[in-house]
């Protein structure tokens, strides 16, 4: 009787964990057994602006007026050959990412599938800028590329005299037809492209490297060098209209608007310059480097820091408001969505943390360092990471 019962106990156990099993194979999960991503179909993309260059706009101001929930999911993750430092852009649902492979990819942003490649001839490590259905992107040979979006096939590239690290950014004037394409290389030259044809319209000379990608606002661009220096340049002309001493080099990236440029400096200096009046209005001092970008709230700037902290201060003041602490330095630039803020970090790690207060909300472990700036656009999050992966993040 009882070796009865303990067979029957035994029979409605396995048919419970066969019930289990089946219920849970019906659920969508975006890998299969083997690690690969799965193909299935998803929600359709929000609505909501493109993010088509490094920052997501000329000013780089890196924030955009839509909201993201406080859980994420990943999406899928695409490997590449090398790490990924380069920033995502994202336009017209693809994903454009450049690699240290030495490839820029374009992707399709529902499914992380790879829609084409383009070989360049070294490393990428700046980021693409997408203008009028064509991909602008420098790479450390020293050219700079125009690609055809929809193909990947190269219209035209232009040698400078050095490696392009920083982003690529543009500009249209009132009664221009043609945009113009700006860019900075380690020859220590800003350039200003015809967008059609890769012809110089002007070429304006600093005293050192440019690494980070020049931002744009009316007829100024605004870039800092590795000369120490802050340039304020005409996108009609290309003659300076202002040179503010930072004090020491600049690898970041400026954030410009209501005519100050916001950025930090080598020496642990995060600065606010204001171009009318060419002098710097305030200095927020750090503990160490700050080669991470500002992304601009109303009334805040936010930033990473060599000392493994974000940093949220006062635009108007430069008062500090708080500090995140990471267990890594933050080379990446902060992406904020309303009251979130999207940031990586050397530790491995990608952080959503609140704007107010700077409680974190959510993290998710990558395993790799994530040097890149986080894309947002159509209900995505989309970063590179150290480990040569892109991933993408959603409800």
């Amino acid at each position: 009787m009882k070796t009865a019962i303990v067979t029957a106990l035994i029979i409605i156990l396995i048919g419970l964990v066969a019930l289990l099993w089946i219920e849970e194979e019906k659920k969508p999960s975006t890998f299969d057994r083997s690690g690969r991503i799965r193909e299935f179909k998803k929600s359709p993309l929000e609505d909501g602006a493109p993010w088509p260059m490094f920052h997501g706009a000329p000013q780089l101001t890196g924030a955009v007026d839509s909201s993201i929930p406080d859980t994420l999911a990943l999406y899928w993750r695409f490997k590449t050959g090398g790490e990924i430092v380069s920033s995502a852009a994202i336009q017209d649902g693809r994903v454009y990412a450049g690699s240290e492979d030495g490839n820029l990819y374009a992707l399709d942003l529902a499914t992380g599938n790879e829609v084409w490649r383009y070989p360049t001839g070294d490393s990428i490590e700046s980021s693409p800028c997408v203008v009028e259905g064509t991909v602008y992107i420098g790479s450390s040979d020293s050219f700079l590329y125009s690609i055809e979006a929809e193909t990947g096939e190269m219209k035209w590239k232009y040698k400078t005299g050095n490696r392009i690290l920083g982003g690529v950014n543009w500009a249209q004037l009132p009664g221009d037809e043609n945009a113009r394409i700006l860019v900075g290389s380690y020859d220590s030259k800003l350039y200003c492209l015809r967008a059609d044809t890769g012809k110089p319209i002007w070429i304006y000379k600093s005293d050192h490297y440019i690494n980070g990608t020049p931002a744009v606002a009316d007829d100024l661009v605004v870039f800092g060098g590795c000369d120490d220096r802050i340039h304020f340049v005409s996108i009609e002309s290309g003659t300076a209209i202002a040179r503010v001493d930072a004090g020491s080099y600049i690898a970041a990236s400026p954030a410009f608007a209501d005519n100050r440029a916001y950025v930090g400096h080598y020496e642990g200096e995060f600065l606010c310059v204001d171009v009318k009046q060419e002098k710097i209005i305030w200095r927020y001092k750090g503990q160490a480097p700050f080669f991470s970008s500002g992304a601009l709230a109303k009334d805040r700037v936010v930033f990473g820091g060599y000392d493994k902290r974000l940093h949220c201060v006062n635009r108007e003041t430069g008062k500090k408001i708080w500090t995140f602490p990471t267990r890594g330095k933050i080379e990446s630039s902060p992406a904020i969505a309303k009251d979130k803020i999207i940031v990586g970090s050397n530790d491995g790690r990608l952080y959503m943390i609140r704007l107010s207060n700077g409680s974190r909300i959510w993290s998710y472990e990558i395993g790799a360092p994530v040097k890149a700036a986080p894309a947002i656009a159509q209900g995505r999050i989309v970063v590179g990471a150290g480990d040569g992966t892109i991933y993408a993040f959603g409800p």
